[in-house]
């Protein structure tokens, strides 16, 4: 197979699909691949690594996409990518196309087959999702306690408080890979954080986290209540594939009052909360009644070393599995398909 894996284009995003030491597996197993000059420089991974890797670098990404059949990427095909994609081309990156019908149509026009990342289930699990929402959890609550320094207009909040004040208040929808990582996060800064999920089994971990965390069902009187004066808002809801719900309405945004924070982890799939929409790393926040918004799209693409080591360690085997001929015979790859020959595939998309 000839895997090429092109520069990231979208903004401010400077991970790569695979570091070296992942290339050189997959040449070791007789596959050629090629990168794009530059792909991994962000990452901290120079062409020099690639090369030694056995990997060819290519001076653009035009040279990349021409020679490849299998494009490994991290995010979905954004800008002037779409300009080198062909019908033949198979894509393996983060999709979230629920959030992109215009993505989508293109797609599907350029006849091309796209698997997404998000939409790998094996076991029941999500193992090329889980990496990257665990960082966007952790970054979510670190993101927020700058947001709400008086400086940054926030309310002058210290979410762990201290002695003769109160703690900081969090709200997290979610209790999954990114919701959980977010709860433990606020809660070992020792806000008081409430976690809301309907599986019992996230509830109980989240429960036994520590005596500052509350999990709850999400009864809408009971969410509405805990949003009232809520410094922190995460929203972490996930339907693999599908567009999240809009859980939290614009009122109950407002409820928290000037100077809060909101961070929509979910903002991939289109957001869990009314006043969401998407942003870029070159203009990450806005504010919509009085509080501020943090919902970037590719937040794992702000420590780009980190997340491309563990989006590396997760993605190898499939990519090794998507390399063989017969892979859509194998039920996690073929369940994982968004559209091909021109039409879109997964069931979550056809809802």
């Amino acid at each position: 197979m000839r895997i090429g894996i092109p520069t990231e284009v979208k903004p401010l995003e400077g991970r790569v699909a695979l570091v070296p030491e992942a290339c050189a597996d997959l040449v070791r197993a007789g596959h050629q691949v090629c990168v794009q000059a530059g792909a991994g420089r962000a990452s901290g991974f120079d062409d020099a690594r690639y090369q030694a890797a056995g990997v060819t670098v290519l001076a653009d990404a035009a040279a990349v996409f021409d020679q490849a059949e299998l494009i490994l990427r991290v995010k979905e095909p954004y800008g002037s990518d779409l300009e080198h994609l062909r019908g033949d081309h198979t894509v393996f990156s983060y999709l979230h196309l629920a959030a992109l019908p215009d993505l989508t149509r293109k797609l599907c026009d350029i006849g091309l087959t796209a698997v997404g990342f998000e939409t790998v289930l094996d076991g029941g699990a999500l193992p090329l999702l889980a990496p990257m929402s665990d960082i966007a959890g952790r970054l979510s609550v670190q993101v927020a306690t700058h947001l709400l320094q008086a400086p940054m207009g926030g309310r002058g909040v210290l979410l762990g408080g201290l002695p003769g004040t109160p703690r900081g208040r969090v709200v997290v929808l979610g209790a999954g890979h990114a919701g959980g990582r977010a709860a433990m996060t606020a809660a070992n800064l020792g806000a008081q954080v409430t976690v809301f999920d309907k599986n019992r089994e996230r509830l109980d971990a989240m429960h036994r986290h520590g005596p500052n965390v509350t999990a709850l069902y999400p009864f809408t009187d009971i969410l509405s209540e805990a949003l009232v004066g809520a410094d922190l808002l995460v929203g972490a809801v996930l339907i693999p594939g599908a567009r999240a719900p809009h859980l939290v309405s614009r009122e109950q945004v407002a409820s928290m009052g000037q100077g809060a924070v909101v961070a929509d982890i979910a903002v991939d799939q289109g957001g869990c909360i009314e006043t969401t929409r998407a942003a870029t790393w070159d203009d990450p926040y806005y504010t919509a009644e009085g509080v501020t918004h943090f919902c970037v799209t590719n937040m794992p693409g702000a420590v780009p070393r980190t997340a491309s080591l563990a989006l590396s360690s997760a993605l190898l085997p499939y990519a090794l599995r998507l390399a063989q001929p017969d892979w859509r015979d194998d039920p996690v790859l073929a369940g994982a398909i968004n559209v091909s020959g021109g039409a879109v595939i997964h069931p979550a998309l056809l809802g």
